[in-house]
């Protein structure tokens, strides 16, 4: 399925598998991720039509008779539909008028609508699709010689690397935005912008202060992939409040913002028992859509992270988790949200945790270079006898286990570990 208006020199995305197979299943889509991470064009790769709310006259028609928004040739994409969230409601109607008619509509969203505007869910008619910025494999900076699929199904070909950590601190500060794609260099001034009209506009248009938003925003990227309570991020981020809890809740106000605008997303713990209780008490570690967006708002630079080892290795860490997590949500019977983290009360630590939906699972440890492999095989090791011993498990045995690694020789598996390195240059679906 290729749609008429698919962009010119468009690069493929991995969610293009995905999309397409929805839209074999449902009436219409929704492509939903932050700000400029490609949604548009990916859409338009699909569609046969398209009405453009962010523009005025479109807008001001919708917000007039909705369903002028859903006029032309299918699938008709519909873009930045937030703006009129009347046009989701249209949109289920006329599926369910049509009955039988898949893939009718595309919609994309950089925000989640007032849910109060919006009657429906949605349900069994509009599937929802997760969309981040590009991942190294998209931007041809990973040759994708190990798949993730393929480790959990027990394929692996040892590859030769060779990737250094200077490269990285580059791309992690440049991001996987599709607009910087290829041989244009890194500016910092990309991301002021971005969070100018973050901050400025899409924060101010929820009610909330820009100011107060962005400071909240820094103290989660000093808090980069750690479970920070939210008294620490109101004391960080020097919220100003007339008790601890109007503080925390203002923390609150600004975190489900900036989740709704796809800027920050949520990582859950994770426990072998598909039903233990630990899952739902584990506080969630919380990512930006893109590690350049931390490295912005922490004001780094490459050379400053080449000479700051731990900041380095928390930016490459949300850099490897931002691949996993598009990588995993890609193998086939894998869940929305595949993606998870363990820790528990003996102080042990997982980086990340992949389960899919037949209870195959495997932990990951994130390491900037190969000095810290062997303290990551003993976290995995001690995971896997506690699991183990643990006659609630479903699954005991890992399906495979994994140190990802920034710089590194060789993409290899280590017999005495019973675990692979792997650079993540070398990762791919």
């Amino acid at each position: 399925m290729e749609g008429s208006l698919k962009p010119e020199g468009y690069i493929p995305r991995i969610v293009d598998t995905r999309l397409k197979r929805l839209l074999n299943l449902f009436g219409a889509v929704e492509v939903a991720g932050t700000m400029w991470c490609g949604k548009t064009w990916t859409s338009l790769s699909f569609s046969q039509s398209v009405t453009r709310i962010g523009l005025t006259g479109p807008r001001m028609a919708a917000e007039a008779d909705p369903s002028t928004a859903l006029m032309g040739a299918k699938p008709h994409l519909i873009d930045e539909w937030q703006d009129v969230p009347a046009i989701w409601d249209e949109v289920r109607a006329a599926v369910d008028i049509s009955n039988s008619s898949v893939g009718s509509f595309i919609l994309t969203g950089s925000a989640e609508p007032n849910k109060a505007k919006v009657h429906h869910s949605g349900a069994g008619r509009i599937a929802k699709l997760k969309m981040d910025t590009m991942t190294l494999q998209e931007m041809g900076l990973s040759t994708g010689a190990v798949s993730l699929s393929g480790l959990f199904d027990g394929t692996f070909e040892p590859q030769l690397v060779q990737q250094k950590l200077a490269p990285l601190a580059t791309l992690i500060c440049k991001g996987g935005w599709p607009a910087l794609v290829g041989d244009k260099a890194f500016d910092p001034e990309y991301l002021d912008e971005y969070f100018k009209a973050l901050f400025d506009v899409s924060i101010a248009h929820k009610g909330l202060s820009g100011a107060e938003s962005r400071r909240v925003a820094r103290s989660l990227a000093r808090n980069l992939g750690s479970a920070a309570k939210l008294s620490t991020i109101a004391e960080d981020a020097q919220l100003t409040a007339v008790s601890d809890r109007a503080a925390i809740n203002k923390v609150t106000q600004h975190i489900e913002a900036l989740e709704s605008l796809y800027v920050i997303t949520q990582i859950t713990g994770w426990d072998a028992p598909i039903r233990s209780k630990s899952r739902l008490r584990i506080k969630p570690k919380r990512y930006f859509a893109d590690p350049s967006l931390a490295a912005s708002l922490l004001q780094v630079s490459p050379s400053r992270l080449l000479e700051d080892g731990q900041l380095f290795g928390l930016l490459f860490e949300s850099l490897a988790m931002h691949d996993l997590g598009v990588y995993a949500r890609a193998i086939p019977g894998a869940e929305d949200e595949p993606l998870h983290y363990y820790r528990d009360s003996d102080g042990l630590e997982i980086d990340a945790i992949i389960e899919l939906r037949d209870g195959r699972w495997a932990p990951l440890e994130i390491k900037l270079g190969d000095n810290k492999v062997p303290e990551a095989f003993a976290n995995i090791e001690r995971l896997r006898r506690k699991v183990a011993s643990n006659p609630s498990a479903r699954n005991p045995k890992p399906a495979f286990s994994a140190v990802i690694v920034g710089a590194g020789e060789y993409a290899r598996y280590d017999k005495e570990a019973d675990a692979y390195v792997i650079p993540l240059t070398s990762l791919g679906v």
